[in-house]
Order: structure tokens, then C-alpha cells, then sequence
């Protein structure tokens, strides 16, 4: 076995990554020695050169340990804290879904960073009233609302913003302590870095969007009062993204990825089927968020009610006004019924992919988790897909609109569990 090492440390010797000898202090005899052809040295003298070359490691990495320490139960309680700030950004999701379908968004038309004022007696309550009254969502829209009709869609977007702020806090208060007790390592402190900038950005996109249904755009008869879809979609998209890769940090430390199978690297079709497996579980993963913000536009332009059958459009399988709009471009942004036909596409295509992936890994030699995380993915895929169809036939009650639009997270939950189970395969060889 130390034969073994000492050959395989010859081999590393000769790689392009010690060309640089000034890393290690290494001296040039035993290096250049080590670079040698392996059959010019006997058992005994691989064992003295390999000595001498691992000691500049050893004594590097003795140091580094002892400088850069980090308390044993470091990776679980931040794991813990990661995976708790990925569940709440899925609440806020939620939150967000509920308050776009009962139409509650444009009910505060002001915004602070640390919050606004509760109304509590009546007078205060007329006065946050009257302030919705100046813009367009009440003139064209909501004239005949009362004041308690207007209680109900404020508290809505209140809960959602006050839990948008919470979010914040329970990110970097243990953010802070955590760094300063030393839990966190290089990689961990770039990701805390990114995690908290993309907060901060997701809360302003927050505003950015409802400032855009404040605006009094709608002089034509047919417009109605609401926030820009693609602004929708921005704010959606920062929110799946953040929760993606808080969900996969928090499995980096909480759930390594398991290793492939010992027994099965000698077998080339098994990696081979391997490595086919782990791409399309990549693709299945990018084709679900892409999926998500083509919603957030179907969401956005009300399109879920221009064509309520399935799986044809109003007896065609290309309907009439798909195109409709010039330049052609516009329509896959604006066209409500070319916003449509591309989220029924883009579903039927993850469900596809998604299921021909599972029939592919039944036989597939894998990870034992990673079989867990597939069948998950299926049936998920199957349950989605019946959540989206029964709301577009039954013209998008809330429940079941906001249980489909719940869904496409949860969809994309086991999608990341799937791809990091599988990350590990990308070293196997080719």
C-alpha cells in the first residue's frame, strides 16, 4: 500500500499543478528526483523521496489547521440556519402567490425600509384609505370598495412585506455571529455575501415592481391597473434563485452528496449511463425555473384566463391570435394567449424530460439517495401537471392557483436535492 502512495505521489510529482516548486519550498533535487521515471528507483527509495516531498504538505497543512480552526459543530448549525432561511424565503413565495391573486399588491402605495406604520383607529385606517384612492387600481377598478374590503387586501401585502423583512433579520443576525465565532469558512463567507446582496435586491425589485401598477399607464378602456410582468418576473426570479442556492448550501452541509458506487466503476456502461442521468437531472433543474418565470408572466398578464381548455386552445392546437402582436418579439412577453401556449409548452416539456429521466435511472447504477430524489421528482412532476391543468379548467381559483404555483417550488426543491446528489458524478472518468 505505501508502495502504491509513493507511486501515485510520483505521478502527482510530474503533474503540470508543481511546476511552480516556490508553493512548498520544495528543495530541487528531491523534486526533480520525484519527476524521474518510477522504474528508476527501488521500494525503499520511492518511500525516502515521497518523505521528504509530503513534508512541506504536512507542515502547511498543520498550520492551517491550527490557524484556521472551525468548532466541530460549525457545518450542522450552519446548515441548519441556511435551510431554515430557504424555508422561509418559500413561505414568502407563497405569501407573494396569495397576494398577487387576490389582486392585494397595490394596496400600500408607500414603502420604508423598516416598515410602515399600522393604522389602528378609524381615522387612520381613512387616511391609509383615502392614499389608495389617488391611484389607478381604485379609479378604474375598485370604486365601490369599503373601507373594510380594503382592511382585508392591505393586511394581505402588509404579512407579505413584514415577512420579506423577517427574512432579512433572521439572515443577518446569525450571519454576523456566526462570522465572528468563526463557523464560517472562505467559501461559506463569499456565499453569505452573495446571499445577503441578493435579499437587499430582492426587497427594492419588491418596489420597483409595485411602483410600476402606481403609475397611471392605462388610458386605453381595455388596460387594467397592474404591476409590469416583467418586473413580476424579475421579482420572482431573484426569489427562486435565492432560495436554490440557499436549499443547495444548506445541503452542502447538512447532506453531502453520497459517492457512485465502488462496485460499479469498473462497469463503462454504467458510467457512461451515469453521467447521461446526471445531465438531464441539470436540464430537468433549469427546465423547472424556466418553467416558474414563464408563469410569473402568466400571472402577471391574467393569461390564465384567455383559454380554459385542454390540451387544445379553444379547439386548435395553435390558436388564431398567437401572434397577434407586432413585433413579433412582443408576444412572447405581452401576448397574453402566446404567454399561455409557451407555459403549456415549456410544462409539457419538463414533464417529459423529467419522467423519460426517471425510466432511464430504474436500472441505473447510482447513489442510494439519488433513487429517492428521482422518484420524488416523478411524482412531483405528475402532481404538478394535474395542479396546473385543474386550475386552468376550473378559470384559477385561488386555492388551486396558489397550490400549482407552491407546487412548481416544491418541483424545484427535489430537482436541487436530485443535482446535488448527483455532483459528485461529474468526476467520474469518461
Amino acid at each position: 500500500m505505501l508502495s502504491l502512495i509513493a507511486r501515485n505521489t510520483c505521478q502527482l510529482a510530474r503533474s503540470s499543478y508543481f511546476k511552480n516548486t516556490s508553493h512548498f519550498n520544495y528543495q530541487t533535487p528531491v523534486f526533480s528526483v520525484l519527476r524521474s521515471p518510477i522504474r528508476n528507483f527501488s521500494h525503499k527509495q520511492l518511500v525516502a523521496h515521497v518523505k521528504k516531498f509530503t513534508h512541506p504538505i504536512r507542515q502547511n497543512s498543520s498550520a492551517s489547521v491550527q490557524v484556521n480552526a472551525i468548532p466541530q459543530n460549525a457545518d450542522k448549525a450552519v446548515g441548519l440556519w441556511l435551510l431554515g432561511c430557504s424555508g422561509m424565503v418559500f413561505v414568502a413565495v407563497i405569501l407573494g402567490g396569495v397576494t398577487r391573486l387576490t389582486e392585494s399588491g397595490l394596496s400600500m402605495v408607500t414603502w420604508r425600509l423598516l416598515g410602515e406604520k399600522m393604522p389602528w383607529t378609524d381615522e387612520e385606517w381613512n387616511v391609509e384609505f383615502a392614499k389608495y384612492q389617488q391611484y389607478p387600481e381604485f379609479m378604474f377598478k375598485n370604486q365601490e370598495m369599503t373601507v373594510s374590503e380594503f382592511k382585508r387586501i392591505w393586511w394581505m401585502e402588509f404579512a407579505h412585506r413584514q415577512w420579506g423583512r423577517l427574512i432579512g433579520t433572521a439572515f443577518a443576525i446569525p450571519a454576523l455571529a456566526f462570522w465572528a465565532k468563526g463557523y464560517l469558512n472562505s467559501a461559506t463567507k463569499r456565499r453569505v455575501l452573495a446571499f445577503g446582496t441578493l435579499i437587499g435586491c430582492q426587497g427594492l425589485m419588491g418596489w420597483y415592481m409595485v411602483k410600476s401598477g402606481l403609475k397611471n399607464n392605462f388610458d386605453d378602456p381595455n388596460d387594467v391597473p397592474r404591476v409590469s410582468q416583467y418586473r413580476l418576473a424579475s421579482h420572482l426570479g431573484l426569489a427562486f434563485g435565492l432560495y436554490t442556492l440557499l436549499l443547495w448550501s444548506a445541503l452542502d452541509k447538512l447532506l453531502p452528496a453520497q459517492p457512485f458506487p465502488a462496485a460499479a466503476l469498473s462497469d463503462v456502461s454504467a458510467v457512461k449511463r451515469a453521467r447521461l442521468i446526471r445531465r438531464l437531472a441539470f436540464t430537468s433543474k433549469a427546465l423547472v425555473f424556466i418553467t416558474a418565470l414563464s408563469g410569473a408572466f402568466v400571472a402577471g398578464l391574467d393569461a390564465g384566463l384567455v383559454y380554459n381548455t385542454y390540451p387544445m386552445m379553444a379547439d386548435k392546437w395553435i390558436p388564431c391570435d398567437l401572434l397577434a402582436f407586432s413585433p413579433t418579439l412582443r408576444n412572447f412577453f405581452e401576448n397574453p394567449t402566446t404567454v399561455q401556449f409557451d407555459h403549456r409548452k415549456l410544462g409539457e416539456t419538463t414533464f417529459a424530460v423529467i419522467t423519460s429521466l426517471f425510466l432511464l435511472s430504474r436500472k441505473a447504477k447510482l447513489p442510494p439517495r439519488a433513487h429517492t430524489a428521482l422518484k420524488a421528482l416523478a411524482a412531483m412532476a405528475w402532481v404538478q401537471v394535474g395542479l396546473g391543468i385543474t386550475t386552468l379548467l376550473t378559470y384559477v381559483p385561488v386555492p388551486l392557483a396558489a397550490s400549482h404555483q407552491s407546487g412548481s417550488l416544491v418541483l424545484l426543491s427535489f430537482a436541487i436535492w436530485l443535482t446535488h446528489e448527483l455532483k459528485l458524478l461529474k468526476y467520474l472518468p469518461k
